[in-house]
């Protein structure tokens, strides 16, 4: 955008005086008096404002200043130094046409308000026949909507917004937003009378944006409400069709003449309102005059009154900012306060899952060390029972062994066929002694060979059997001493088959 330069307006304030001036004036101490860049009196905030408003008079002559044309610039100040604002508010003045609706005597002004009833009475009839009944029309509550886009009565935060959605789509917005507010205060307008719904619209719809959700909820309704060109078209063509009409059904002599004499009532009043004001002038300097010494203490006391009162004003806006921001805040907090609770109380569970979890897998942890401990312990004492039945066989049988060598040794015979080792001696030998015996001996002799061959046989079966039973321990030993040594590493895999080995060993032993 290009921006305009200011440097006019140093030149103008010596040369040309804006016939507004006073206007301006007396509108800066108005604008925004409990923000604190306009707060002061002679601050920059307003000494910059009032060279804005100045120079936008003297730059667009045909329509000056309008009051309450400092809130719009007070917002673009705001935003950006003088220069860019004076250009910013030249371009919605002229290009978004704004300056239009103060024209040929606000024509344009009264068909927006013909536009913005025809869209009440399609989006929100009974809203619109409720005004209809009050006798309620456009141009009391929403002058101030489209001459100062919203910033005379509503909070900053959604005026920002309002400027940010004109400049991004034009004028027209003011409808979405003129729509949003009365759609959302519907049920309360339908309440009120006459009188009710005018101090609604300048004490408590303003009101109700302070919250800064509200205006959110607003703008998004706003934003989502779709208001075409071609309608707003179609309702100006017959704004123009019915004064068309109305002009025509009207004679020119009577209308000129009415025109007339309002303009001639309007220049007496305004001509006994000057006298008025000229004579109350001259009154209340005269009685200034002659009261002045009495009145100091008076007057000090006035103005500190009123300055309290400011000062209270501006407390008490400013206390109304901090507590909707303290409510916010406390809304956050709460929420966080929620959040924290819910994040312990699912903690909390997890906690509980992981004891729960714990308690099991240590439960089933000493359960199997019981079990293998078990185990373990019926296999050592299983190997001391198999070591000992070990050790009493073989005594036993080296008992039995003895026993029969005994034998043998003390019988005469029986050591004539068997050595000192235990072995038989040959046959031949035996035949000798047999030779030399008689027959009757050797009949003798036969018969007790027998016998004795007999008794040798199953000698020597018991003395294999006997043979058998250690050879066959003394194996299952060597497999039970591995076995311990194999269950030192894999004690539990080799516990059941050291068992089932075990159990097979006494089968045996039964049999």
């Amino acid at each position: 955008m290009e921006l305009l330069d200011l440097s006019f307006l140093k030149a103008s304030k010596i040369q040309h005086e804006s016939p507004q001036d006073s206007a301006i004036t007396r509108d800066i101490n108005r604008t925004f008096p409990a923000h604190d860049y306009f707060k002061d009196t002679g601050g920059d905030g307003q000494d910059s404002l009032y060279k804005i408003c100045k120079a936008y008079s003297v730059y667009d002559e045909e329509i000056g200043y309008c009051q309450g044309q400092s809130f719009l610039a007070a917002v673009l100040l705001l935003h950006m130094p003088e220069e860019q604002a004076f250009s910013v508010l030249v371009k919605i003045m002229f290009a978004y046409g704004l300056r239009e609706l103060f024209k040929q005597n606000f024509e344009d002004l009264h068909c927006k308000f013909y536009q913005l009833e025809r869209l009440m009475q399609e989006y929100i009839p009974d809203l619109y026949n409720h005004f209809l009944d009050i006798s309620l029309e456009a141009h009391m509550y929403a002058s101030q909507w489209f001459l100062t886009l919203f910033t005379a009565k509503f909070p900053l935060y959604m005026v920002f917004h309002i400027i940010d959605l004109l400049l991004c789509e034009g004028i027209s917005v003011i409808f979405n937003v003129a729509l949003g507010l009365l759609k959302t205060s519907k049920d309360d307008l339908l309440l009120t009378d006459f009188e009710g719904a005018l101090k609604f619209f300048r004490v408590q719809l303003p009101k109700r944006y302070r919250s800064e959700e509200n205006a959110k909820k607003l703008m998004e309704l706003a934003c989502n409400m779709k208001i075409s060109q071609k309608k707003l078209k179609k309702y100006e063509k017959e704004y123009h069709t019915m004064r068309e009409q109305q002009a025509q059904q009207e004679d020119p002599i009577e209308r000129f003449e009415r025109e007339n004499r309002r303009l001639q009532e309007a220049n007496m009043r305004l001509e006994q309102e000057n006298d008025d004001l000229a004579h109350e002038l001259v009154t209340s300097k005269i009685a200034l005059r002659k009261d002045l010494d009495n009145m100091k203490s008076l007057k000090l006391r006035e103005v500190l009154n009123d300055l309290s009162k400011r000062h209270m004003v501006r407390e008490q806006w400013e206390a109304e900012e901090k507590a909707d921001a303290l409510n916010k805040e406390l809304l956050m907090t709460k929420q966080k306060l929620i959040d924290a609770e819910e994040e312990k109380r699912r903690l909390e569970e997890e906690s509980a899952q992981l004891k729960e979890m714990c308690r099991r897998e240590l439960d089933k942890a000493e359960s199997e060390i019981k079990k293998n401990s078990s185990i373990i312990g019926d296999y050592k004492q299983i190997c001391s029972q198999l070591s000992e039945r070990l050790e009493k066989q073989q005594t036993a049988n080296k008992v039995e062994i003895e026993k029969i060598r005994q034998k043998v040794d003390d019988c005469e015979r029986c050591r004539e066929f068997f050595n000192k080792e235990g072995r038989i001696k040959g046959i031949s030998s035996a035949k000798e002694v047999l030779d030399e015996d008689t027959d009757e001996e050797k009949e003798t002799l036969n018969n007790q060979l027998r016998e004795m061959e007999l008794e040798l046989a199953q000698t020597k079966l018991q003395l294999v059997e006997a043979e058998c039973k250690i050879q066959d321990l003394e194996h299952h030993l060597g497999l039970a001493l591995n076995e311990v040594q194999a269950a030192k590493k894999t004690w539990f895999n080799r516990t059941l088959s050291s068992i089932k080995t075990a159990t097979g060993v006494q089968g045996k032993e039964t049999c």
